[in-house]
């Protein structure tokens, strides 16, 4: 899901990037099978968490929920 978050909150903006660097920097070399799949979806699932816990600390929760989702669809349960 990643990608660049401009809330105009500084705080979340930045943990939202670094969050997404470490995202990217997971998926180098990731190939495409069974194995590589578990790697993106345990990148996908580092990122959301982050983003997630920006959105608490720094929102006060505003924004989370569509990262709840992406875990969700992920498997997680929504955590």
């Amino acid at each position: 899901m990643g990608g660049k978050v401009q809330s105009g909150n500084l705080a979340h903006d930045s943990a939202c990037s670094i969050a997404e660097g470490v995202r990217q920097a997971s998926l180098v070399g990731v190939t495409q099978n069974p194995a590589g799949q578990v790697a993106s979806n345990n990148a996908e699932i580092t990122y959301a968490r982050a983003v997630i816990a920006s959105c608490v600390a720094n929102l006060g929760g505003a924004g989370a929920e569509a990262y709840r989702s992406l875990l969700k669809a992920l498997g997680t349960g929504g955590v």
